[in-house]
């Protein structure tokens, strides 16, 4: 098999002593000649910081919308230099209520300019930085602050009393509070009842009456925990060095480099993805580094895109959820500018799709098309994107290819490779991956299309669970991190994930399901949002629940003469027919076995939610809660079915 986008570093090793065969070990043919050099006189993340503001003092770096008269005005913004003497303030106040190298800080809330001064204060005094999801529910949020032993938690305004909620527990460790607004007299008076202080933003800046001088932090030391959002069970805490943020970044800034997509420090970035999550948390690490700027949203996912249209990034990142919200608003309003626009449309994708499959670059492909068509689609978006990086969860297939024609051409799997679409990329140019065999679910790493468990290595690997031992050694196993995702390699070196090495399981007749990969496939259907498949050992065959696209429903709806809102066309007989029928033609396109085709569907007009607990804040599903939530629903479909 000739990889051309990676090189092979280990051969790979046939079973033994009870460990399965494993695959040979590739990195990016970026890193041929090895892994990017480390940057001098950065050692830790503060690093990255300290060094953009001696460079880029008066760059813009982090801005939000202005709320003039209840209406969301321009964006403002602050320079690295007046970030950075308010990060100083905060962290000399932070040290004022007794914290030092090695405390915990905990920051809750969605991502604004506070959150990031918080953090640059916790990484110049070496204190770790807890941030919590903002959409986690108080048990979550009592759970991490008493596991982490949190000191000091930063938080929104309107979490001050999810906090709240988890006393007197967290109050063991917990000794302030400090609001990213005010404070109400009243909230003061409770924090005291439990002996915590509590203060708002500018109290809190104005409490540093003595500088505090920074501690030695070496590569070593830990930087931050992440909690994982919990799909499974208590929330683990994942320890994460200043070396493996800092390699990350150089390793995501020379992929950029290596196709020519050189960070400038002109770049815009929104910022919306959870801060929480490593994501994005080294992307907006790397656009410090560069001395870009970062601009915020309103925290409401409804104005999202209107945010986007003031801000006007150049790089977006998204998870797959949000793409797929972008692609139905942009089909919707395509769809509803008439035949003969929707025709130039259609038209003008079709003859760039197929320039794009045949290797002409994105930028080149079709100039005029891109003028007269494609720019309306680009100003959805702001206008100036550039790049989209897509992480976290498999991208559905036609939504990518929609993107990479109408918007970007640049994914993070390779821009301009028409032929990676559905894949994940090589890997990233700090990193050796390798397949590790599965011999239950039938993946063979050593086959001529070789699939496995994706094991990783390399300094971004973390650095173990918090407090957890037991897990760590399941996962790191001779330095190579297994990260339970089922993967594929391609003939180009690219890499696919099929599957999770957990969501697995038989049913009666002894088959095994791989419910991640059919879900992929069926998420390829267009009249659908998004889709659970459910099966067991006690049943033969697979049913779903499934989110239907409106849009979509209501058209077949209107087509077939059938009246009634989402609701009333969800419980329509005739409505589930439609999908069973758009499910399974997919499904024989595919070729998926008879098992793999699902027998029964329940319509649900509400979309899959955190507020009911369903999804994580990744948009990941949470299966043990939607069993638990729609076990009633499963059952009947059953019993109807037979």
């Amino acid at each position: 098999m000739e990889m051309q986008h990676v090189v092979e570093v280990e051969q790979g090793r046939a079973a033994a002593d009870g460990r399965p065969s494993v695959g040979p070990a590739y990195r990016s043919a970026f890193a041929r000649g090895g892994f990017p050099p480390p940057v001098a006189g950065l050692d830790c993340c503060y690093d990255i910081f300290r060094m953009a503001v001696e460079k880029f003092p008066d760059n813009r770096m982090l801005g939000h919308r202005e709320i003039v008269d209840g209406k969301a005005g321009a964006y403002v913004w602050k320079t690295y230099k007046e970030v950075f003497d308010l990060s100083t303030k905060i962290g000399n106040s932070i040290r004022s209520r007794g914290l030092a190298k090695g405390s915990r800080c905990g920051i809750y809330g969605a991502n604004c300019p506070e959150w990031i001064i918080t953090m640059e204060a916790c990484n110049a005094h070496g204190i770790y930085c807890v941030p919590l999801y903002d959409t986690l529910g108080a048990g979550a949020v009592e759970f991490i602050l008493c596991h982490a032993e949190v000191e000091i938690a930063f938080t929104e305004e309107k979490k001050i009393e999810q906090i709240f909620k988890t006393f007197p527990k967290s109050a063991e460790f917990l000794k302030t509070i400090v609001s990213f607004g005010k404070v109400t007299q009243e909230q003061k008076e409770n924090a005291s009842k439990y002996g915590l202080e509590i203060y708002s933003w500018d109290e809190f800046l104005s409490l540093a009456d003595q500088e505090f001088d920074l501690p030695v932090k070496a590569k070593t030391d830990i930087c931050t925990i992440m909690y994982t959002s919990g799909t499974t069970g208590d929330p683990k805490g994942v320890l994460i060095s200043n070396a493996s943020i800092i390699c990350l970044v150089a390793g995501v800034d020379r992929l950029l480099n290596c196709v020519n997509e050189q960070l400038e420090q002109t770049d815009v970035y929104m910022s919306y993805l959870p801060l929480a999550h490593i994501f994005d948390r080294v992307v907006e690490e790397l656009f410090m580094f560069h001395g870009a700027s970062i601009g915020f949203w309103r925290g409401d996912v409804k104005l999202l895109v209107e945010d986007i249209g003031t801000l006007k990034p150049t790089i977006l990142c998204a998870v797959p959820r949000v793409l797929d919200r972008i692609f139905s608003g942009l089909q919707a309003k395509i769809a509803s500018g008439g035949f003969i626009k929707s025709t130039l449309f259609n038209l003008a994708y079709k003859f760039k799709q197929f320039r794009m499959m045949k290797g002409a670059k994105h930028n080149e492909a079709a100039a005029i098309c891109d003028k007269v068509v494609f720019s309306k689609v680009k100003e959805g978006l702001g206008g100036n994107v550039r790049v989209i990086l897509s992480g976290a969860a498999p991208l559905a297939t036609h939504v990518e290819e929609y993107l990479r024609v109408t918007c970007a051409g640049s994914f993070v799997s390779l821009p301009n490779q028409m032929c990676m679409i559905g894949t994940v990329g090589p890997p990233v140019p700090n990193i050796d991956v390798c397949l590790e065999s599965v011999p239950e679910m039938n993946y063979d790493a050593l086959a001529t299309r070789p699939r496995g468990e994706i094991c990783i290595r390399g300094e971004t690997v973390f650095s173990g669970y918090y407090k957890r031992e037991d897990l760590t050694k399941d996962v790191l196993i001779d330095g190579w991190f297994h990260t339970g995702d089922i993967g594929e390699w391609q003939p180009d070196g690219s890499m696919k994930i099929i599957d999770r090495k957990k969501n697995i399981f038989k049913l009666s007749q002894g088959e095994y399901v791989a419910v991640e990969n059919l879900e992929n496939i069926y998420g390829l259907v267009s009249a659908i949002d998004s889709i659970w498949v459910y099966g067991n050992s006690f049943e033969s065959f697979l049913v779903a629940v499934v989110n239907p696209n409106k849009e979509a429903l209501e058209s077949w709806a209107a087509a077939n003469g059938i009246s009634g809102d989402l609701e009333a066309l969800c419980e329509n007989p005739k409505a589930k027919e439609y999908i069973l029928g758009e499910l399974s033609k997919v499904g024989k396109e595919k070729k998926l076995k008879g098992f793999e085709f699902i027998k029964a569907v329940h319509l649900e007009p509400v979309p899959f939610d955190m507020d009911r607990d369903l999804i994580t804040p990744t948009y990941k599903k949470k299966r043990p809660q939607l069993l638990k939530y729609y076990q009633g629903t499963i059952d009947n479909m059953y019993r109807s079915a037979k």
